[in-house]
């Protein structure tokens, strides 16, 4: 998922703009993910068109280490609607393990901008029962 990202991941404006607005909305929720106290990446769901989406972002030196694995298992016990939906670039083989371990099954495939490639990409569509 790291494909959809802003352009420019230190730009800390455009940053706190984005937060602020996520924070505002009651239909989405986003959590910190913490590894021994540093903060190595963020979790959430929102709704979109009535569906109920999963997203994730983990710092490159914490992949591999089974964090975006486990923080994905809380924040699923934590929402009480099914079906939910994710989306990840279709490159991105470490998103879809992660999302696929969780149960998520594909579904179908777009093609979306992605901001953080500055090109449109494919992206694969996954949905929990």
């Amino acid at each position: 998922m790291a494909a959809f990202t802003a352009r420019d991941p230190d730009d800390r404006a455009a940053f706190d703009a984005h937060m602020a607005k996520l924070r505002s909305s009651a239909d989405t929720t986003v959590l910190a993910i913490t590894r021994g106290g540093r903060l190595v990446g963020s979790i959430g769901h929102f709704v979109m068109e009535g569906d109920t989406e999963v997203t994730c972002w983990i710092d490159r030196a914490a992949w591999g280490q089974g964090v975006a694995s486990r923080a994905l298992a809380l924040l699923l016990q934590d929402i009480d609607v099914r079906p939910v939906h994710a989306r990840a670039a279709s490159d991105n083989i470490g998103s879809l393990r992660v999302l696929q371990k969780a149960g998520f099954t594909i579904v179908g495939t777009e093609v979306a901008y992605a901001r953080a490639r500055d090109t449109e990409i494919e992206e694969t569509i996954l949905r929990l029962g």
